[in-house]
């Protein structure tokens, strides 16, 4: 049995610092995996690995991203 534990929507946002419809729309958007127990009534569940790999993949495309304004790094 896995005993990894699963975060809600909630909890996500508290540790992106982000709203909680923005990890929802990121879920619709299948940017961040999770899944619905028991359907729609109880929400998303996300696992924490799952959200470990947003935050890798995340920072990873933050620095392949180029500078602001066109201008070359220093």
């Amino acid at each position: 049995m896995n005993d990894q534990r699963l975060l809600t929507v909630r909890e996500v946002a508290e540790r992106l610092r982000s709203s909680p419809e923005t990890v929802r729309r990121w879920l619709r958007q299948g940017k961040l995996r999770g899944f619905r127990p028991g359907g729609t009534k109880l929400g998303y569940r996300v696992p924490e690995s799952e959200l470990q790999r947003f935050i890798n993949v995340a920072q990873r495309t933050q620095g392949q991203q180029p500078p602001p304004n066109g201008s070359s790094p220093a």
